[in-house]
């Protein structure tokens, strides 16, 4: 096998590789010197790790509680770290809250709306104006272009009520 002992390859020594070990040789040899590509999704936008480990939770509100509005709604997150988008580092993301909706696509970064909202700058709580009545709300941790990692990191989806204003 060829070893490359540079921390970059170039063109040179990539067609020379090619030449020398053959193609399928090429791909061993790419992948055992820089390791496995990042998991891809159906759309070829590449997905983040995360550790097996890893969970998103509501501190507050707990599943069926009343609350009154504004609702401060505080986020949990284990075996992962908080980090504003843009920031690429493993072990890390940033909250999606997902209010009334369903998980959107994975494939695909969370989209922004009423529905889907982001807390890019690594916030871990909102205070939130909801109408009375039922309401469902779920978080999905992203990572630095707003992907769901690979798998994704969802909480469990929640159902609070929305006491009317006396």
């Amino acid at each position: 096998m060829v070893e490359f002992k540079e921390s970059r390859m170039t063109l040179r020594a990539i067609l020379g590789a090619a030449l020398t070990i053959g193609v399928s040789g090429l791909v061993v040899a790419t992948l055992s010197y820089f390791g496995p590509p990042p998991a891809q999704a159906a759309s070829g936008i590449p997905r983040s790790d995360r550790p097996a480990d890893a969970y998103v939770y509501f501190i507050s509100p707990a599943d069926g509680e009343t609350v009154s509005s504004p609702v401060t709604v505080r986020f949990g997150l284990g075996a992962m770290g908080v980090a504003p988008a843009g920031t690429q580092k493993a072990g890390t993301g940033h909250h999606h809250l997902i209010v009334d909706a369903d998980l959107p696509p994975i494939d695909l970064p969370v989209p922004k709306s009423e529905n889907y909202r982001h807390f890019g700058a690594g916030q871990t709580e909102v205070s939130l104006d909801l109408a009375p009545g039922e309401h469902t709300l779920q978080l999905l941790l992203a990572d630095h272009i707003h992907m769901p990692h690979d798998p994704p990191v969802a909480s469990k989806r929640i159902t609070i009520r929305v006491k009317a204003k006396e």
